[in-house]
């Protein structure tokens, strides 16, 4: 079980340095609020993988993952809200053109831990992920509930030390972040990748 559980644990390790949506949303916080709004925003993000965790054990998120109906609402929803940030982003960067210092450092509207809620919520990938993968990593010494709970858990915990890390790392670059060209160049470039993302989560398929 030992040997299962650590294969198991590695294969959520090697998934969760993997950037994607997650990242993007963390990295245009932490730029553009501090590491305080940055750890927030992982919160949130951790928080729902906990509300999916808990869908997964309770049979709701397999439902989502056949349901090509209801993957599809979720999904062009994520998709919506992935795009919104991007935009955000964006037209931040081009606003800073003509702001004083002080008001292009100015914090994005929002609750960084809602963000990153929402924007895990909104995610059907990781139903797909936790209903499709799971059940195959869990350890075959345990309930198949209990096994899927303990992977939840270990997969909410990498999630939060990697992007908490990747935070850290950044804030102690915030003197170079802070600089208007730099700060509307990363602004731009996470608005970009946003919008890559919501894109692309519009066109997955279940």
């Amino acid at each position: 079980m030992l040997v299962q559980f650590s294969t198991a644990a590695g294969v959520l390790a090697v998934l969760t340095v993997v950037p994607g949506p997650d990242m993007a949303v963390v990295t245009k916080r932490a730029v553009a609020s501090g590491p305080q709004d940055g750890l927030r925003t992982v919160g949130g993000i951790t928080a729902g993988l906990l509300v999916w965790g808990v869908l997964t054990v309770a049979g709701l998120a397999a439902v989502l993952a056949a349901s090509a109906a209801a993957y599809t609402v979720v999904k062009l929803a994520g998709a919506a809200y992935l795009v919104f940030l991007g935009v955000q982003a964006l037209l931040r960067s081009l606003r800073g053109r003509s702001e004083t210092p002080a008001a292009a450092v100015a914090r994005p509207r929002g609750n960084p831990w809602r963000t990153g809620l929402v924007s895990n919520v909104l995610n059907p990938k990781i139903a797909v992920f936790y209903t499709g993968l799971l059940p195959t990593l869990a350890p075959a010494g345990l309930a198949p509930h209990t096994g899927m709970a303990l992977l939840v858990l270990v997969h909410a915990l990498l999630t939060s030390v990697w992007l908490g890390g990747y935070v850290l790392l950044l804030s102690r670059a915030r003197a170079f972040f802070e600089r208007p060209a730099v700060r509307r160049g990363m602004d731009r470039v996470t608005g970009v990748v946003l919008i890559g993302f919501g894109l692309k989560v519009a066109a997955t398929r279940p």
